[in-house]
C-alpha cells in the first residue's frame, strides 16, 4: 500500500502517518456542544473525521475514534466571558440543562447516522468532571493562578504557546474577551467559579469554589483518559486551530511537564461558506440564527447523502461553498452513480456470474489507494469511480467490486441506495411522484417515436404542476420542482 500522507496543522506540512501503537490508530475529534441543533457546516467536520477513520481502517489499522459530547456549557464567546450556552438554552426553552443536553445529543447522533458516519465513542463531558478537577490540581502550582472568577492558565508558562495557530496575537487575541484580573489576554479558564448570588444547574464543588470546568480542559482530559497521551490524530474545524486547540496543547504540555502536545498530528477541515443569498459570503454559524440543519435539507427534498457527496467533492482543507444549486448538482451526481450501479447489478444478474469472477488487480486497487493516501483526496476517488462506471470494457463484476472498494472510503452507500431512496418529497409539496414518473415515461416513449407534439404536451402538463423535466440528463429520468 501507498504511504498515507496527512497534513499536520502543527508543522504546516504533509507527514507520513506512523502509528504510535503498532497496528492501531487513535483519533480524537472535537464534538458538539449540545445546546442546539448542529448546522450543516458543523457536520462537515464529522464527514471529514469519518473519512479519515475509513481511510485508516482501509489501511488495516484497528481504529479507536472518540467524538466527545460537550454537555456542560462553555461560554458564548471563544474564551471566558458571556453566557453559558447550556444554561441559556435551558432558560429559553423552559427545560433543565440536562434535558437540553440529552435531546440535542440524540439529534446529533441521528444526523451522524443519516450521513452514514460510522459510530465512534461518544463520551459526555459531565462524566469526567472529577478527572478535570484532578488535572487542574496537578497543573495549578506551576501554570495557573486564581481569580474570584475561577482558576486561569498562564500561557507564558509553556514554551511556544500558539504555535498551532501561528497567531499568538492579532487574530487570536482579538477574539478573546477581557476578564478582569487576567495577566495576559490569551490566558484562559481551567475552572469557572459561579459568581456569588448565582446558581447554575450544572455545577460541582472544587478547590476553586463551586462552579464548572472551562471548555478547553475537557478535551485534554477526555483524550488522555480514553486514548492515552500521546495519541495519533486530533481533528476539528479550522476555527479550533486559533484558540481551542492551542489551549489544549498548552494544558497537555503543562500536565506532561514537557513537550507532549497530546496528539502527534493535528488536522483541521475548512469552513462551509454560506452562499445561499446573493452577495453573501461567510461561514455558516449558529450565532446568526440563520443556519441550515440536516433536517432542513431533507425537508426540501435532498437526501442526506447528497450533502455528504457535496463535502467529498471538495478537499477537506478547501473552503466549500454552499448553494442550493450546488446541492442539487451533488444530488444529481449521486443519482447518476446509483442508476449506473443498478444497471451493473442487472447485467451481473443476467450473466449469472458471481461478483468475484474478476478479482481486482493490485494496480486497480492501487488507483484508489494512491488517491486517498494523498491527504484524503476524495475528489479524485470520486472521479475514478465515475470513470470505472462508464468503462464498458470492464466486466460488470469487476466494476461493482471497484465501487464497493471505493465506497469503503467514501461512505456513500452506493451499493445500497436506490433511485427511490433518493426521491424525497419536499415537506410542503403536494405532488404525486408516481403519476409524474408515469408521465415522464410516456414522454420518453413519445420522444423515441418522434411524436414531438405528444412529448411537448406532456412537458407542458408537467410544467403546470411545477415540475421541470431536465432533458439534458443522460439517464433520461431526472426532474425537479
Amino acid at each position: 500500500m501507498t504511504d498515507l500522507k496527512l497534513f499536520n496543522s502543527l508543522t504546516r506540512s504533509l507527514e507520513t502517518f506512523q502509528p504510535i501503537h503498532p497496528g492501531e490508530a487513535r483519533v480524537y475529534s472535537c464534538g458538539p456542544t449540545v445546546y442546539n441543533y448542529q448546522h450543516v457546516g458543523n457536520m462537515r467536520a464529522y464527514v471529514f473525521a469519518d473519512t479519515l477513520g475509513r481511510v485508516l481502517s482501509f489501511k488495516g489499522y484497528d481504529l479507536r475514534h472518540v467524538i466527545n459530547i460537550t454537555d456542560v456549557g462553555h461560554l458564548t464567546s471563544d474564551a471566558d466571558a458571556g453566557d453559558d450556552k447550556m444554561e441559556k438554552a435551558a432558560a429559553s426553552q423552559g427545560k433543565s440543562a440536562w434535558d437540553i443536553a440529552r435531546h440535542y445529543q440524540s439529534v446529533f447522533e441521528e444526523d451522524l447516522a443519516r450521513l452514514n458516519i460510522r459510530k465512534p465513542q461518544h463520551p459526555r463531558a459531565t462524566d469526567y468532571v472529577e478527572a478535570m478537577i484532578a488535572w487542574g490540581k496537578a497543573i495549578e502550582d506551576k501554570h495557573c493562578y486564581r481569580l474570584d472568577s475561577g482558576l486561569y492558565f498562564d500561557v507564558t508558562t509553556v514554551p511556544d504557546y500558539g504555535r498551532l495557530a501561528r497567531a499568538s496575537t492579532d487574530e487570536g487575541e482579538s477574539r478573546i474577551d477581557t476578564v478582569e484580573g487576567k495577566r495576559h489576554a490569551a490566558d484562559f479558564a481551567i475552572w469557572r467559579t459561579t459568581p456569588a448570588g448565582e446558581n447554575r444547574q450544572m455545577e460541582w464543588d472544587s478547590p476553586w469554589g463551586r462552579g464548572a470546568p472551562g471548555w478547553h480542559i475537557e478535551c485534554s482530559v477526555m483524550s488522555a483518559e480514553l486514548l492515552g497521551h500521546p495519541f495519533d490524530i486530533h481533528t476539528g474545524g479550522i476555527d479550533h486551530r486559533e484558540i481551542h486547540h492551542p489551549n489544549e496543547i498548552a494544558q497537555n504540555q503543562a500536565h506532561a511537564c514537557g513537550p507532549d502536545t497530546g496528539a502527534r498530528i493535528w488536522m483541521h477541515n475548512n469552513f462551509l461558506v454560506d452562499r445561499r443569498k446573493s452577495g453573501d459570503l461567510g461561514k455558516m454559524s449558529k450565532s446568526t440564527g440563520d443556519f441550515l440543519t440536516l433536517q432542513a435539507l431533507v425537508d426540501r427534498g435532498y437526501h442526506p447523502l447528497a450533502y455528504r457527496l457535496l463535502c467529498l467533492q471538495a478537499h477537506y482543507r478547501s473552503e466549500l461553498e454552499f448553494t442550493w444549486d450546488g446541492l442539487t448538482a451533488a444530488l444529481t451526481r449521486l443519482k447518476r452513480m446509483v442508476m449506473a450501479i443498478a444497471k451493473l447489478k442487472a447485467d451481473l444478474a443476467a450473466s449469472k456470474q458471481p461478483e468475484g469472477s474478476f478479482p481486482l488487480s493490485e494496480q486497480e486497487r492501487g488507483a484508489f489507494d494512491e488517491a486517498i493516501s494523498s491527504d484524503l483526496n476524495t475528489p479524485e476517488v470520486l472521479t475514478t469511480v465515475e470513470a470505472i462506471l462508464s468503462n464498458k470494457k470492464m466486466p460488470a463484476a469487476k466494476r461493482i467490486q471497484s465501487v464497493r472498494l471505493a465506497d469503503d472510503l467514501l461512505g456513500l452507500d452506493l451499493l445500497g441506495l436506490t433511485r427511490e431512496d433518493l426521491r424525497l418529497n419536499p415537506v410542503d409539496a403536494a405532488i404525486d411522484v408516481a403519476g409524474i414518473e408515469r408521465l415522464i415515461a410516456q414522454r420518453q416513449e413519445a420522444r423515441a417515436a418522434k411524436d414531438f407534439s405528444t412529448s411537448d404536451a406532456i412537458r407542458d402538463a408537467l410544467a403546470a404542476q411545477g415540475v421541470e423535466v431536465m432533458d439534458g440528463d443522460p439517464l433520461g429520468w431526472e426532474w425537479k420542482l
